[in-house]
């Protein structure tokens, strides 16, 4: 068994981005030549999540929309009250999510359904720089 580590870097607007990655990862395994075991992922920051979606305008406006009914924007959080930052609901809608994702590999490609892509999602009230880690172990 072999692990080889990639980052794939995204820069958000602080607009509830979902950007789309799938190349990205795509690339990072054919990179690897692992065909057969695991890729991981997992975006470093409290206040972004990944996860997957047909990634088309519809449904990815269909997705913010129930994260904002989920987690409003325009409520009081404890955490803007302690920090004053802000950002309180972007950390909650960054652990309902989660920070990471599994995806199992096969032949070199990721066992994805057929309108299935894998997404970035930044909820921070500012643009940052993201940082995905990906992990690809197997054979």
């Amino acid at each position: 068994m072999r692990i080889i580590y990639d980052t794939i870097v995204c820069r958000t607007s602080a607009q509830t981005d979902i950007i789309d990655i799938t190349a990205e990862v795509e690339d990072a395994i054919r990179v690897s030549g692992i065909n057969d075991g695991t890729v991981l992922l997992f975006v470093s920051g409290s206040t972004a999540a990944l996860t997957t979606i047909e990634y088309e305008s519809g449904v990815v406006n269909d997705l913010r929309m129930a994260i904002e009914k989920i987690a409003p924007h325009a409520i009081p959080y404890e955490h803007d009250r302690r920090w004053g930052d802000g950002n309180g609901y972007a950390h909650v809608r960054a652990a309902l999510l989660g920070p990471s994702l599994p995806v199992p590999l096969k032949g070199g490609t990721m066992l994805l359904g057929t309108w299935q892509q894998i997404v970035v999602l930044d909820f921070d009230n500012r643009p940052r720089k993201r940082e995905v880690q990906v992990q690809i172990a197997g054979v």
